[in-house]
């Protein structure tokens, strides 16, 4: 099976405009969601909008997830009663001081780790950057060269190349695919993304894993667009180091703090490249001299961004009784039936999935390609035919994302979105690209 194969061949052709014909399925497998309540737990856009014609459709919440509707009264009652009143009071009676470690092991369940192997606070760069420094001082002698995700986020590649120049290391971009082929006994890492940011492709977090091990090597994930929205198994697959935000499937908030994870047998040979007095061992002894502490919190560096932090504790109550192969199960119907959708209602060879048909290769969101037939007929002002045409789906109401040249993506979060979401969301995709200048409707094929 390809890569980047089509769209799933049992869908309809499209029909005549007018016809919904996946509608009545969309509410039949919405009244049989088991998650279908969790979708209350959350702000949304359900009433109908005038300008759009119909309830806001949000599948952007693999770069910003909606908010959760514990969060505004948890932060109210933060800057009124443990700030406003408790003020300092609060390090200790509020529990402010333990909250990197306490809200880490709330995030642990959704990425298959044991209580004390996650830390939050900074920013994912940040993390990456103690990740792949702290890495290669554990990696064995005559280590020379870092493996890079060739189609990574680049944040992660500016950061392993800085990594690299501080540590006398060079850096090698090798796909995923191939890392098992390309790793030797002078690799001391690889960081790699276990879902591709652009695709949507899932990468072989245990196989990669494996062949690195085999090598001698360690293994650092980037788990940004996969925590919360499919299984991870960090521990079950013995990964050494993990990277990953909070504000996309973990609906933590706008540049809410990101966390470490660091597999409980390597703790106490981590040696973070920013020793901040948060980590030391004795923090308010104010020692010249720096003592890491143990366990966890050595991940640590300075005063934790308190207000995200809590922000993010409140947004994890809505994941309170979801197991997240319920959310995986979800997920892959979702993804499933949007791209249905599309086959039924978009006009042939218009676009095209980046995103994997296979199961275990398919993350939690659905990737388009504009079709060069496109051409120029929608470009305005320079923008790229699939920019103009997310600016006219998100004027609709339906709001997903654009990435250069190219590609439209759609993020589906199984906590909130719906069945109903997918089949408007594909509807109004053919809407637009049905109105452009040349485009057939499909009506007579």
């Amino acid at each position: 099976m390809s890569e980047t194969p089509g769209f799933p061949a049992a869908a309809a052709r499209p029909g005549p405009a007018g016809a919904r014909e996946q509608a009545a399925r969309a509410a039949e497998l919405d009244a049989a969601d088991p998650l279908a309540a969790i979708r209350d737990r959350f702000v949304l856009d359900d009433a109908p909008d005038e300008a759009s014609g119909g309830a806001g459709v949000y599948l952007d919440g693999n770069s910003l997830g909606a908010l959760p509707r514990a969060v505004p009264g948890r932060i109210a009652d933060v800057i009124a009663r443990e700030w406003g009143e408790l003020r300092i009071r609060s390090w200790t009676e509020s529990g402010w001081w333990t909250a990197p470690e306490r809200i880490g092991d709330k995030i642990a369940p959704l990425i298959g780790a044991g209580p004390g192997r996650v830390v939050v606070g900074d920013s994912t760069s940040v993390n990456i950057f103690k990740a792949v420094v702290g890495g290669v001082r554990m990696a064995g002698k005559g280590c020379t060269e870092i493996l890079v995700d060739a189609t990574t986020f680049p944040t992660d590649g500016y950061i392993a190349r800085s990594a690299a120049r501080m540590t006398g290391l060079a850096v090698r971009p090798v796909e995923p695919g191939g890392i098992a082929d390309e790793v030797t006994e002078r690799t001391a890492l690889a960081l790699v993304n276990h879902v591709d940011y652009r695709t949507g492709r899932l990468n072989d977090l245990p196989g990669i894993t494996h062949a690195l091990h085999s090598a001698g090597a360690l293994a650092v994930w980037d788990l940004c667009h996969s925590a919360g929205a499919l299984p991870v198994g960090l521990d079950a697959h013995h990964v050494d180091l993990a990277v990953g935000c909070t504000y996309k499937y973990l609906n933590g908030g706008p540049g809410s703090p990101a966390y470490l994870y660091i597999r409980e047998s390597l703790q106490e040979r981590f040696e973070s490249p920013l020793p901040g007095w948060n980590s030391h061992a004795d923090p308010f002894a104010m020692d010249p001299g720096y003592t890491p502490a143990d366990g966890i919190p050595r991940g640590r560096v300075g005063t934790p961004d308190i207000l995200s932090l809590l922000a993010l504790e409140a947004a994890l109550e809505a994941w309170d009784g979801v197991s997240i192969e319920a959310v995986r199960t979800k997920s892959l119907a979702l993804t499933d039936f949007f791209l249905e959708c599309v086959q039924a209602y978009v006009p042939p060879d218009l676009v095209r999935s980046l995103t994997p048909q296979a199961h275990e290769r398919r993350g939690s969101q659905v990737s388009l390609a504009c079709s060069p037939k496109l051409g120029s007929s929608f470009a305005q002002g320079g923008t790229p035919v699939a920019g103009q045409v997310m600016d006219e789906l998100i004027r609709r109401g339906v709001v997903g994302d654009f990435r250069h040249p190219d590609v439209l993506r759609f993020g589906f979060t199984p906590l909130y979105t719906s069945f109903a979401d997918a089949e408007r969301a594909a509807w109004v995709l053919g809407e637009v690209l049905r109105a452009l200048p040349g485009v057939s409707s499909g009506d007579d094929g």
